[in-house]
């Protein structure tokens, strides 16, 4: 049975891989699942990769105390400030969230969750930006819980890596 599945993986790579061109950046879903990440990527070797600093929550509530949770929100609004600074970033550099290939994201612990990460309200957020009709395109990805980040009314950091063909 696995190896069944192994072969399937190689057939379909290998069909993919002769369709496309040898320009063409090849992301790899996960059979059988629909969970928004690619299982894996392959970037073209003319490609450049381009990695982005760590992007955090921005202030979403100036009526709050400086500082505190209330202006940057919950996890979903933090995840949603973080890519959308992403977003504009890529964007001054000529890219857009579908050229993303790898993403790690650090999540503190909730103290509304007894201290656990908030992985659906992460999920929320994520899937504004990705696995969307408008932009289908999905990286990989790795999701971490820190004990905490530069600032201690953060719940996310995200670090992404584009591709420039």
């Amino acid at each position: 049975m696995f190896y069944n599945k192994i072969a399937k993986i190689i057939l379909c790579s290998a069909f993919v891989a002769s369709v496309l061109s040898a320009d063409d950046v090849i992301r790899y879903k996960t059979p059988g699942s629909t969970f928004p990440i690619a299982m894996a990527i392959e970037i073209p070797a003319n490609a450049k990769v381009v990695n982005l600093s760590g992007a955090v929550p921005t202030v979403i509530n100036t009526k709050a105390a400086k500082g505190s949770v209330e202006a940057y929100g919950n996890t979903e609004e933090q995840t949603t400030s973080s890519l959308a600074s992403i977003e504009e970033t890529l964007n001054n550099i000529g890219l857009t969230m579908g050229d993303v290939i790898k993403m790690q994201v650090f999540l503190v612990g909730d103290p509304k969750l007894s201290g656990k990460m908030d992985f659906e309200g992460f999920m929320k957020g994520y899937r504004k930006f990705f696995g969307t009709k408008e932009q289908p395109n999905l990286p990989t990805r790795s999701v971490i819980q820190v004990t905490a980040l530069a600032n201690p009314a953060w719940f996310v950091e995200i670090e992404v890596s584009a591709v420039r063909k």
